[in-house]
């Protein structure tokens, strides 16, 4: 499932592959994705137009094309963009903006969970989903101080609060289980109960995973097509993924839980509450 170092990933290659040039034109399938437009209005909406620029607030692509046009983007839970050369078919295409260089770029999503629409470029960060959003450790910056202030906001287990979209947006399962590895400190803690060394080190792992992410995900995609963790990507972590096997730092045995509905990976030996 993509996260925030994903969606960066996808955000640098539109603006590699698509700023500056024009949609010669534009097909939509016939898809939920599309929720509220409708695939014509997209097709209309798009064609003809060129990419100025791409931006990114937590796990959401902002797109601006000329004449004021936008429309945003969320990958849900396995989409993707692609670029194919003219002719070449994408499975699970859903949408295509033919480019006048003769590539084509393909919006991919296997489950439909994604989401594609149109706005005015001026109001994209109005609308309410992204309007909703917290603090981006990348795109805002996140330092040791204000993720304090967030995090005394609420008792919640810190490995909750983190992944509450509207405290610190665009973290996800695996980059929250691997910041807290990290910093050595135990998914079950108290969000507001963390000391100042503790905000610091969780601050440094929650860089240190996005940055690794991005790393390992770019040299192993180069200027193709990315491939998740959960497809069989490569798996750089620490933690996530790696229950039953020795901690790296202490020795333990890797456990999990189950927190939010969600996966914890952790270590009992190193992460004690």
């Amino acid at each position: 499932m993509p996260e925030l170092p994903e969606v960066e990933f996808a955000a640098r290659h539109l603006r590699r592959w698509g700023v500056g040039r024009k949609v010669v034109r534009a097909e939509a399938e016939k898809s939920r994705i599309f929720r509220p437009s409708k695939p014509a209005d997209v097709e209309r909406g798009l064609t003809g137009r060129v990419l100025e620029k791409v931006d990114r607030k937590a796990k959401y692509l902002m797109l601006t094309f000329d004449h004021g046009q936008g429309a945003l983007s969320h990958l849900g839970m396995t989409g993707k963009w692609v670029k194919r050369r003219e002719g070449e078919t994408e499975r699970f295409s859903r949408l295509r903006l033919h480019l006048d260089d003769g590539s084509v770029l393909h919006y991919a999503d296997m489950r439909l969970f994604g989401v594609f629409k149109l706005a005015p470029a001026d109001v994209l960060r109005e609308i309410p989903a992204v309007a909703a959003l917290g603090r981006d450790p990348v795109a805002d910056g996140l330092d040791a101080k204000t993720l304090g202030e967030l995090l005394a906001k609420t008792k919640r287990p810190i490995k909750l609060a983190l992944m509450d979209q509207s405290l610190v947006c665009g973290l996800g399962n695996i980059h929250v289980a691997e910041a807290l590895y990290r910093a050595k400190i135990s998914p079950k803690k108290r969000a507001n109960a963390l000391n100042k060394a503790e905000l610091s080190a969780l601050n440094k792992g929650i860089h240190a995973t996005i940055a690794l992410a991005l790393k390992v995900e770019g040299e192993a995609a180069g200027d193709g097509d990315i491939t998740y963790v959960e497809e069989g990507g490569p798996n750089p972590f620490l933690i996530y993924g790696r229950k039953g096997e020795k901690c790296r730092r202490c020795h333990s045995t890797i456990t999990s839980i189950v927190q939010g509905g969600r996966t914890t990976y952790f270590c009992p030996g190193c992460q004690k509450r």
